[in-house]
């Protein structure tokens, strides 16, 4: 799955494909690179973002979802149920939902869902997240969604444990340590790791120096974690990196 993020203010790439017709230039690059999907997404979620309207979200995201339908498959990510249904209407086949609470809005379009799980809300999501059992807690919340989703008429369900969404670096860890724990409750598993914060201070600590690496210096620990997620029988990687990641799913497959 590859990121085309047109927004502003995204962790890593906000604001070099705001213009619409960047966003679909990089979209069609990233298609050329092999990316199976192309997630399009008008609302930064990085943690402390600022919520977007509707109609700004609209704005971005149709032109550039319309584009790419010609050319590939398209997902939209959104938390707003307007904004998928006007998506759809422009090609987008499958729905990338952060709140884990659009599979109404999947049912009634005939179109994929994908539940990802998130404590909290962007804006506050850093702030202090506590579980008991952070794995058996995001398998809990994504079996109970998935399952709603499938018995709602969705067909094509998806779980995403929800990597750095209200989530310390060591649940981060933790999670992905026991993806398999996600892998069995039988879903298909998309893990987005690309140039998170976990991994710029994990990248920043395997070079001996304190802080964090930038975001546009993690394709090390990007592709580490992929690679990682896909033995463990993850079945689509979110990346911006999509070139690198094609190359090390083709070495997982091989």
């Amino acid at each position: 799955m590859g990121i085309v993020n047109v927004t502003p203010d995204s962790f890593s790439d906000g604001g070099l494909f705001l213009d619409p017709a960047a966003a679909v230039a990089h979209g069609l690059d990233l298609l050329a690179e092999g990316a199976s999907v192309l997630d399009v997404g008008g609302e930064s979620t990085r943690p402390g973002a600022t919520p977007v309207t509707v109609d700004e979200e609209l704005r971005r995201v149709l032109p550039v979802v319309e584009a790419l339908a010609e050319h590939g498959r398209v997902s939209i990510d959104t938390r707003k149920p307007e904004v998928a249904r006007a998506a759809v209407a422009a090609g987008a086949t499958l729905i990338n939902d952060i709140t884990a609470e659009l599979w109404p809005v999947a049912a009634e379009l005939g179109v994929g869902w994908i539940a990802m799980h998130m404590r909290g809300e962007p804006g506050t999501m850093q702030e202090s997240p506590r579980y008991d059992d952070v794995v058996a807690e995001v398998c809990a919340f994504l079996d109970e969604r998935a399952g709603l989703a499938r018995d709602a008429g969705v067909r094509e369900v998806w779980v995403d444990p929800g990597i750095g969404f209200g989530k310390s670096s060591e649940h981060n860890i933790e999670l992905l340590a026991q993806l398999d724990r996600v892998v069995e409750l039988g879903w298909p598993v998309l893990v987005g790791t690309s140039r998170k914060m976990t991994l710029g201070r994990l990248l920043a600590a395997s070079d001996g120096v304190e802080g964090v690496v930038p975001p546009d210096d993690r394709l090390a620990g990007s592709i580490a974690t992929e690679v990682w997620a896909m033995h463990l029988g993850a079945s689509m990687v979110r990346a911006h990196d999509v070139r690198a990641a094609v190359q090390a799913a083709k070495v997982v497959a091989a």
